[in-house]
Order: C-alpha cells, then sequence, then structure tokens
C-alpha cells in the first residue's frame, strides 16, 4: 500500500510539474505552433509545385447474345469483371503510344492552345484508374503540373481507349460518360492541410524541446527537494548580492593594517 501511494504522488508531481512547464512556457509553445503553421502554408503555397487531376469516367458495356433474365445479372458480373483488364489495357504501350502521338498533334493544339510533347513513362506514371464496387463505370484520373495537359491526356486516353479496345477485344460498346475539364484549383499540395501539419510538429518540437531543457536542468529550485529527496539539514540562505567593479579586497586589507599602525 505504502509503495502504490508513493507511485501515486510521483506520478502526481511528475504530471503538475509538466502542466507548470506548459504554463510557464505558454508563449513559446503558441509563438512556434504558428510560426511553424505558417511555415507549413508558405512551402504548400510558393514552394511545392501543384498538381491538377483531370478525371474522365468511361462506361463498357458488351453486347451480349442472349439477353434473358437469367443471363442478364451474369453478363453484368463478367463486364465487372473485365474492368481490371480494361486497366492493363489503358496503361499498355498499345494505348499509351497513340496517346502520346495525338498529345503532340495540331489537333490538341487547336483544342487546348498548345501541344503537348508528353513521353509514354511520364503518361503512364500521371495516370491513376479506379472503380467502384458492383459498377461497369471506371474513371480515369491524369494528374500533372499543368491543367490544360491534364484534362487534355484524360480525354485523348479515353478517346483511343474507345477505338482500340474494338481492334483488341472486339467491345463494340464503350461510352465515354463525362469528359474531363480543365480544373480550376490544384489536387494537390493542400494548404489548409500542410499549414496544420505544420502547426503540430511546432507544437510537438517545443514541447520536446521544453521536456529536454527541464529534464536536463539539474539546478535546485526548492528547499524540500534539499530536505526530503537528499535528507539534508537546511542551515539557512545566502542572497546574492553585488560588489562594485572598483572594489579590490587587498586594497581594504592595506587600508585597514594601516589605520591600525597609525593607531
Amino acid at each position: 500500500m505504502n509503495n502504490n501511494s508513493v507511485d501515486e504522488s510521483t506520478n502526481t508531481i511528475d504530471l503538475s510539474r509538466l502542466i507548470g512547464i506548459f504554463r510557464k512556457h505558454i508563449k513559446l509553445l503558441v509563438l512556434w505552433t504558428l510560426i511553424a503553421g505558417l511555415l507549413g502554408f508558405v512551402v504548400a503555397e510558393f514552394v511545392v509545385v501543384p498538381k491538377y487531376t483531370a478525371t474522365t469516367e468511361i462506361l463498357v458495356n458488351q453486347k451480349h447474345s442472349s439477353d434473358s433474365n437469367g443471363q442478364a445479372y451474369n453478363n453484368q458480373q463478367a463486364d465487372i469483371q473485365m474492368i481490371n483488364t480494361y486497366k492493363d489495357i489503358i496503361t499498355n504501350q498499345v494505348i499509351l503510344n497513340k496517346v502520346s502521338h495525338e498529345l503532340n498533334s495540331t489537333k490538341t493544339a487547336r483544342e487546348y492552345g498548345r501541344a503537348y510533347n508528353m513521353p509514354v513513362a511520364k503518361l503512364k506514371n500521371a495516370i491513376k484508374i479506379s472503380t467502384q464496387q458492383n459498377s461497369q463505370v471506371f474513371s480515369v484520373a491524369v494528374k500533372t503540373d499543368d491543367p490544360n495537359l491534364s484534362a487534355a491526356a484524360a480525354n485523348t486516353i479515353a478517346r483511343v481507349f474507345k477505338k482500340q479496345i474494338r481492334k483488341i477485344m472486339s467491345v463494340n460498346n464503350v461510352t465515354i460518360v463525362s469528359h474531363a475539364t480543365v480544373p480550376d484549383s490544384p489536387s494537390f499540395p493542400n494548404v489548409k492541410l500542410f499549414a496544420l501539419a505544420g502547426a503540430i510538429l511546432g507544437l510537438l518540437c517545443s514541447t520536446i524541446y521544453l521536456i529536454i531543457k527541464e529534464l536536463m536542468d539539474t539546478t535546485v529550485k526548492e528547499d524540500e527537494f534539499m530536505t526530503n529527496e537528499l535528507g539534508l539539514t537546511n542551515l539557512g540562505h545566502i542572497n546574492h548580492f553585488h560588489m562594485e567593479h572598483n572594489f579590490h579586497p587587498n586594497r581594504s586589507e592595506n587600508s585597514s593594517n594601516q589605520a591600525e599602525r597609525r593607531v
């Protein structure tokens, strides 16, 4: 029981000491948090290169010879399972080579103001394909540092895929559900998220700094530590006193000796 009470009191003292540290340095904590949050905002707004995402949606629905009620569900499930295959085809060289060529054509220049020389490897890294569960529609998102290029690439991919899939898999019913539009705002970075992350990081770093500083401080600040923890007897206090710069102990001793001789 005594050991438990000692542990509880120690935890209470440690917690109260920690709260005291935070209260003592509350201005420093707030200042570091604000500075780090402002730094995160500046980095997101002026340092990080913004990325723009344009998305198009495609529906692939194969025409089946049997449209009976029993086969309709099975055919739909078969089309959904084929979406993974369509994903691989879109990111294949057969599609991306033609997309890269069309992006650098006069047709793209007329539609988007300029032609784009985008290599296949860079184009493949910029593509992200996603689907919803039990849906025959899948989306193709392209992320680049140019909003017009993102929209041009997404729409060109959908158009080339619609043409080529007929030759590759004899799929004759591909519909572009929605065309990609030029994004108005970047999808990355999220300025608010960067500022929040900076503020949290600043608060965390300042807290760790203050705790380490307190743990490294070995000075005795209270009499109770000497008497209770070390078991020493308090004989008294000696206050600080200031001495003049021109004070010399030897001179005072000499003057006192001369006064004794005169007497």
